[in-house]
């Protein structure tokens, strides 16, 4: 079956984004196989080698980098959910991209943003970025501009009223999913 990792993009205290994370894991938990990765569990050291790991055969990244890297290598496809922190994604997030080599190479991902702007400056960074490490970036993109505070539980349930809106969040979350489990399917095939 198709193993999607939700990738929690903050590790700051307060944060919503885990929030967005766990509304989104379910929706895709009930076409494939998911799992959040929360990036607190993975304290990856800033980048700081000599040579761009994509380039560098003889890499020997940091034991904690390493975890990293070993764990997004295992999977098909991702959803990168992300806050908008000055008009951009958070560091933590840019960092664990950075830090990777060929890990996600022509696999597919899915960006889910908030902030006030539904996270839409954040989102356009990460669609520079991703392609630098192999990735491919679906056409959809969630930009939830509502208060996450209000709007999704701890638990991870998008309040009932968005849930009914229609061509809302939910509806848009769906979208994207099958989106992200069709390109995972077409590149998994290529890639044989």
């Amino acid at each position: 079956m198709t193993k999607i990792a939700v990738i929690v993009g903050s590790t700051r205290q307060g944060r919503q984004t885990d929030k967005l994370a766990k509304w989104a894991a379910q929706e895709v938990g009930m076409k494939a196989d998911v799992e959040v990765l929360d990036l607190r569990d993975y304290p990856i050291p800033f980048i700081d080698e000599p040579i761009s790991p994509r380039y560098n055969p003889d890499r020997k990244p940091e034991p904690e980098t390493k975890k990293w890297l070993d764990k997004i290598a295992t999977f098909d496809g991702f959803v990168f959910v992300t806050p908008e922190y000055n008009r951009s994604t958070s560091a933590v997030l840019k960092n664990a991209i950075d830090v990777m080599g060929h890990e996600i190479d022509d696999k597919p991902v899915a960006l889910v943003g908030h902030g006030s702007s539904g996270g839409a400056q954040a989102i356009a960074n990460l669609r520079m970025a991703l392609p630098g490490v192999g990735a491919i970036t679906i056409p959809q993109a969630l930009f939830f501009s509502d208060r996450l505070a209000d709007s999704i539980s701890d638990e991870g349930e998008l309040k009932q009223e968005l849930r009914d809106k229609p061509y809302g969040p939910q509806e848009q979350l769906s979208t994207q999913v099958d989106s992200l489990l069709w390109y995972t399917t077409a590149l998994n095939t290529a890639r044989v």
